[in-house]
């Protein structure tokens, strides 16, 4: 399984930024592994009309992270639960504070 830092981002549009020229996402962003032709929360890339954005990592999809997240809309909740979520409205990870014996 590929870690935290290997997470792609798949999404519903792109738009190229005029000052460099590189595709970044807009509108709904997924999480993707390269490699595989569904979504960490296991949506089919090509049924789902999303385009792989294998340059952007994920971190940067996110609200709050810069210049690649200013037209994404959205981010899909379950992959950004498996992929890692940082931002206003994060959770904390689960963790068990009282296991049975």
């Amino acid at each position: 399984m590929t870690g935290r830092n290997g997470y792609r981002v798949a999404a519903s549009g792109a738009w190229r930024d005029e000052e460099d020229g590189h595709r970044l996402p807009s509108g709904e962003a997924h999480a993707w592994e390269p490699g595989r032709n569904e979504t960490v929360c296991g949506l089919s890339l090509a049924r789902s009309g999303l385009v792989r954005l294998a340059g952007v990592p994920w971190a940067d999809a996110l609200p709050g992270s810069g210049g690649a997240a200013d037209r994404v809309h959205r981010v899909c909740p379950r992959c950004a639960s498996v992929a890692g979520r940082r931002g206003p409205d994060a959770r904390p990870r689960w963790r068990r504070t009282n296991p049975r014996p």
